[in-house]
């Protein structure tokens, strides 16, 4: 004992603080996205406001992936053949082959649609097995798209929904939209994001018809089409309302969805947990615990719009 107190501070350090793993795997179609870069950064931020320190106590792991089904599988074998203590997910799309390849490391996914109906835990209170996390939000936001774009262009009454048909949220946040929109007098039609062509020949349809407009859904497969979107939305000068303020940054009109910036700080709470020793099946699944409604004027003023003051009211920034 008397041997060990002699050694240097730094030393001494070394052998009393193990160092964690953490995998990070984010399903990012766009190189650099700030719509996951950004919950890379509130994590890590969460994870040193806790105590763990980069190159000393902690080993990151970040596998950005494209979000198809290939790429995604090798990235989650080659972060799990590092043995990591915990793999934080960025939502549904990266969660999903994750638990499919391991019932043992835990997961914590950040921004999951729908976890309990896409099959990722038992319940929001008792996730069981070794996943929990955050959502993203429960699909009953989604129809709040639909009614944010009637407010702001009254004139709507026939709107393309950009979804993937595919992903169970695709399909989920579509029938919700589909549902709120005979109340709101708008006609809804699908567009497949399966490509450039197929979403752009589904928002030329839409502009040819008198009062149309957009809502775009959240998922990894229509974000990785978020620049030619916004281009086309803005070219057929169609209003559209989108899931987060990433498409308004980028000269989108106007969205409303979660900060995930702040709920991948709430993450890292459960990661610090985790490593401490908790069991992800006794973490409930929490909600986000802000939504935020981002308006960028520029693009109103582009569309001829002028926005009414209840919504600018309500706007939790806007961009001029």
């Amino acid at each position: 004992m008397a041997a060990a107190s002699m050694l240097p501070k730094t030393i001494r350090a070394q052998q009393t603080d193990a160092v964690r793993r953490v995998a990070i795997l984010v399903g990012e179609a766009i190189e650099d996205d700030p719509y996951y870069e950004g919950r890379i950064a509130g994590l890590r931020e969460g994870l040193r406001d806790l105590g763990w320190i980069e190159g000393r106590n902690l080993k990151l792991d970040i596998h950005r992936t494209p979000p198809n089904e290939t790429d995604i599988h090798k990235h989650v074998g080659e972060l799990l053949a590092a043995r990591p203590d915990v793999v934080v997910t960025s939502g549904g799309t990266t969660t999903r082959p994750v638990l499919k390849a391991t019932s043992t490391v835990p997961i914590v996914f950040i921004g999951a649609i729908d976890p309990v109906g896409s099959g990722l835990v038992e319940s929001l209170a008792h996730p069981g097995g070794n996943v929990t996390g955050f959502s993203q939000f429960d699909y009953s936001l989604s129809g709040k798209w639909l009614e944010i774009l009637k407010q702001v262009a009254p004139s709507t009454v026939r709107a393309g929904i950009i979804r993937d048909a595919a992903l169970t949220a695709g399909i989920g946040q579509f029938a919700v939209i589909q549902s709120v929109s005979t109340s709101l007098g708008i006609d809804v039609v699908p567009i497949d994001p399966l490509d450039g062509r197929s979403i752009e020949n589904g928002i030329d349809k839409i502009s040819r018809s008198q009062g149309g407009g957009l809502v775009v859904t959240s998922n990894a497969t229509v974000t990785a089409h978020r620049e030619l979107i916004i281009k086309l939305a803005t070219r057929y000068g169609l209003p559209a309302t989108f899931p987060n303020r990433t498409w308004v940054d980028r000269g989108g009109l106007i969205s409303y969805g979660p900060d995930l910036i702040a709920t991948a700080k709430l993450a890292a709470s459960y990661v610090d947990r985790i490593l401490k020793g908790a069991r992800p099946a006794d973490l409930p699944v929490q909600n986000p615990t802000r939504y935020e409604l981002i308006i960028n004027t520029k693009a109103a003023i582009g569309l001829g719009l002028t926005l009414p003051p209840a919504v600018l009211a309500r706007a939790d920034e806007v961009i001029e």
